[in-house]
Order: structure tokens, then sequence, then C-alpha cells
């Protein structure tokens, strides 16, 4: 019998399984003997102790697509970052650090903007524009109005998601407004530091029909920069791609360079400038970075 953890806790792991719901299974000792620990996201072979009460054994775990550490999760079809565009502040640089840790995974970065009903249309349009070049899905939503909701669940139909941002921009409330019986924790935003409450307590893959997972994470504040050379940086800006040819010097990495056509596609606003700003900052902090 095959299913997917949506669930770990205290040694006992809770499986999905399309045809009898969610089963409460322990993990054979071979896998301990092996150093193999079930994440959730695992797609998993079972067998049952106890059909009547639901209970059984992983026998195997399927090999796994991918992994992420922080949240720990298995087989992640896309991540969507959500930041708000009012409170707190969107910063682009920390979206731009968890977009560049997706890419490095293979992870396709949906963006999802919260909370537009605070902000008129051209400062939305601004917003959005920084990504138009970046090869992510950027949606709109609001809570409030209901905005951009529907377009977002069909984004997430039929794949498995990762739910992050920072403290406050909504995660939780964007669930809720998507699939009311989730049943997720809101927490209010503290007036005085405009920062959310962390409500998200533990990993959890929330089964919302139609072969659709989804898991709220913690919010962040920081991350850092993935492990890389920083000429490979590059390669990871899609936006980049057109001009990397028209460069002087074969192996331009659009810093100091001179006759850089992806500075002057910056200079003609071909290229987000806020976008290339972060780039230059993740190039010289990667180049700092101590070897030893």
């Amino acid at each position: 019998m095959r299913g997917k953890i949506i669930r770990g806790i205290a040694g006992f792991y809770y499986v999905y399984v399309p045809e009898m719901g969610v089963v409460e299974c322990k993990a054979k000792g071979a896998f301990r003997n092996q150093n193999i620990k079930p994440l959730i996201g695992d797609d998993v072979l079972l067998e049952l102790t106890k059909e009547e009460t639901k209970q059984g054994n992983i026998v195997e775990i399927l090999k796994r697509k991918n992994q992420l550490i922080r949240p720990a999760v298995a087989n992640v079809d896309q991540a969507v970052v959500i930041f708000a565009v009012s409170y707190p502040k969107p910063n682009l640089n920390l979206l731009d650090r968890f977009w560049l840790m997706m890419e490095t995974k293979e992870i396709p970065t949906v963006i999802c903007f919260n909370k537009t009903d605070d902000k008129g249309q051209e400062e939305l349009e601004e917003l959005t524009g920084h990504y138009k070049k970046s090869g992510c899905r950027v949606c709109m939503t609001s809570t409030i109005t209901g905005d951009g909701i529907a377009t977002l669940r069909t984004c997430l139909t039929g794949k498995t998601s990762v739910f992050a941002g920072p403290s406050g921009v909504g995660k939780s409330s964007v669930m809720n407004t998507l699939f009311p019986e989730a049943k997720m924790e809101t927490g209010e935003i503290s007036e005085k530091i405009k920062r959310g409450k962390h409500t998200t307590r533990h990993s959890e893959l929330f089964y919302l029909g139609q072969d659709t997972f989804v898991m709220d994470t913690p919010g962040f504040t920081s991350l850092v920069l993935p492990d890389m050379e920083k000429e490979k940086l590059r390669e990871y800006y899609p936006e980049f791609h057109p001009y990397h040819e028209e460069c002087r010097f074969l192996g331009c990495v659009h810093i100091s360079e001179p006759d850089c056509r992806v500075k002057r596609a910056v200079a003609e606003k071909e290229i987000s400038l806020k976008r290339y700003e972060n780039y230059k900052q993740f190039f010289e902090e990667i180049n700092s970075r101590k070897k030893y």
C-alpha cells in the first residue's frame, strides 16, 4: 500500500493513503540501521497491522526527487514565497535569497504578494515588474477582497507546495482563504513592531484534495546564501541570459567588467535595478566567504 507522510510526531508517522485516509505508522528499525530518517513528503510503502484502527508500519521509503533541510520535507514540486505589499514592507533582498536557494535545488518558485488591498495599481505593477523576467510565476492576492485567490488555488492544484515567507505577511490567512478546511491559526500583527507572531508550531502537510498538498512553515527573517562558486551565480538569473554573449569578455560576471551588456540592460531598464543590486550583493557575499 502506497501513501505520503504528512506529519511526524514522537516517532509516529501519519501517512495519507488515497483509498483509506490517514494511517498511523511506525518506521521499521531497518531505516535506523541505515541512518535513514523518514521525512514529511516522503512517498512510502506501508503494511497494515490493524486495519480497523488504521495502524501500520512503513516498510519502504521510495526514491526522493528532492529534499529540503529547513523545513525538513521531501518531494517538493514548488515553493510559494509570500510577502506583504505593505506591512511588513516587502524585503526584496530576502525574497531573492529565498528564490536563489530554491533555484539551486531546481525547485520552481511562485511569488505571492499578499494584502494587495493596501496598495494602488501603479505601486503593485512596479513591485511585480521586478520579477517579470525572473522565471517565477507572480500572484497578487488579498484575503480581504478575495482578489487573486482563485488564480493561486489553480497554481497549487495537483502539486506539493511549501509556503514560506516572513512572519506577519499572511501565510496562514492565505491558506485559510484558499482552503478553509485546513483551519490553520492566524496571528495578529503587533502594531508596535509591525511584525507577525510565530503561529506555525510544527511542520505538516495538509491534504487539500485533487492530489494537492501544502506545507506552511514558520516565518523567517534571514537566509544564508547557498554554497556555490561566485562565477556560477549569474547562471541562476534568467534575465541575464539573453545578454551573456554580447559582453566583451566571455566569462563576464557583470560586476566591474567594461562593455558589459547586462549592466547596459540594467541602465536601459531592461533588467530590474533592484534584482541586479541584490545580485551584486550576493556576488560579494559569496566572494568574501573564507575558504578553509
